[in-house]
């Protein structure tokens, strides 16, 4: 094994956040001030990913008094403290680009909403060859 993977292997984190294009994110990152440390949250929608493994990174963009921010986070920094998904968006495309021309109303993404099974039908489904006599 090359060393350079050795190393980023262990420079990963062990579980990665969970979240997709069109999330509505909280990202919590750690700032050095001086010799102070404080957390501070950046909210916005995530408009794409990008690279893979040790390199991985994704985009997030949100409005601030009417202008558009975007930054751009490695998922496996030790300066992200956590990704918190606030709500689903419904999109079709991998990258959202076309949303750094929308303002207003035009940059809501459609809520998905995840369908919940009921707990008898999840016994039926779990188990199918079951009789139920």
């Amino acid at each position: 094994m090359n060393i350079i993977d050795v190393i980023e292997k262990e420079q990963m984190k062990k579980t990665a956040p969970q979240y997709n294009i069109g999330d509505q994110v909280d990202v919590s990152v750690k700032i050095v001030e001086g010799d102070k440390e404080r957390i501070q949250v950046f909210s916005g929608v995530v408009i794409a990913k990008n690279g893979g493994g040790f390199k991985e990174t994704f985009t997030v963009r949100r409005i601030v008094q009417g202008e558009g921010v975007e930054r751009v986070f490695p998922i496996h920094s030790p300066k992200i403290v956590s990704v918190k998904v606030i709500k689903s968006g419904k999109v079709r495309r991998a990258k959202l680009y076309y949303m750094r021309e929308r303002t207003g109303k035009g940059t809501r993404l459609q809520e998905k909403f995840e369908k919940e099974v009921p707990a008898s039908a999840g016994e039926v489904l779990s188990n199918p060859n079951k009789n139920n006599t």
